[in-house]
């Protein structure tokens, strides 16, 4: 059986429904929050503490990671011959311990270009259109495609965790996988900032690119192309502001007044 069969089987698994199921639990629980809280497209982190803010991140990446980490989770069950669902928890531990600590990172990036959106339109315009011009182009570097790759075609990649000895080896084993996905969809996460940490209509499209990226067969193609696209928003942004509403506190940013 090929790599390619096994990666587009394994999303129709029953373990792979559940992780659907719990993201979109999770995605309710976003949902609700950001309602209750009065958040949504806003600047910086929205008067959250780090512990409120890495907490709301660890369960805005639940939701929008786990159902494109489907193929992956679907394949690496394969191997677990025992104590399958403890050993499975593991791997997502591991997992989603790698995007909860990106969390901490993420709150710093979003203090800063909360007080600079508040303070100075003109630098907040140019970290905007900048933040989209380099996703853009690492959308188009070799390293997206190296970490898209280990999580298109993860197979080749057990063969190293199944060397993994230890009761904490499935959640090295999430740990190794996350970083890779780190590597390939941290520059789109990026972009919650511009459009607002908590901006639901933007975490479902980003959750719908990072899925199309890493299960649809064309996937690489559709990488590239936004790529492109990011670059194009990036020139759109110069004469549209608003279009990165993260930075625009009530529209405070300049419209078409930034020289390139």
């Amino acid at each position: 059986m090929t790599t390619t069969r096994l990666v587009t089987r394994a999303p129709f698994s029953g373990l792979t429904l559940g992780l659907v199921g719990l993201s979109v639990a999770a995605w309710i629980a976003t949902v609700a929050w950001a309602r209750s809280t009065g958040m949504g497209a806003a600047p910086g982190t929205m008067g959250m503490n780090l512990v409120a803010f890495v907490a709301m991140w660890a369960l805005m990446m639940t939701a929008m990671m786990l159902p494109s980490v489907g193929p992956f989770v679907g394949v690496y069950q394969r191997t677990i011959t025992e104590s399958r669902l403890p050993r499975l928890v593991g791997l997502a531990v591991g997992y989603l311990a790698v995007w909860a600590a990106v969390g901490a990172i993420a709150f710093g990036i979003a203090t800063w270009f909360g007080d600079l959106a508040g303070s100075n339109a003109t630098a907040a315009q140019v970290v905007a259109v900048t933040t989209f011009a380099l996703v853009g182009l690492y959308q188009l570097s070799p390293l997206k495609y190296r970490c898209l790759s280990h999580c298109r075609t993860p197979i080749g990649h057990l063969v190293h965790y199944l060397g993994f000895q230890g009761p904490l080896r499935d959640v090295r084993a999430g740990l190794s996988h996350g970083w890779f996905c780190l590597g390939c969809c941290w520059a789109l996460m990026v972009l919650m900032v511009a459009f607002g940490v908590m901006n639901i209509a933007a975490m479902i499209g980003l959750a719908a690119v990072i899925a199309v990226e890493k299960v649809w067969r064309h996937g690489e193609r559709f990488a590239r192309a936004v790529g492109v696209a990011a670059i194009a928003y990036a020139v759109a942004l110069i004469f549209m502001p608003e279009l990165a509403p993260g930075l625009d506190p009530g529209g405070l940013m300049p419209m078409g007044d930034m020289s390139m």
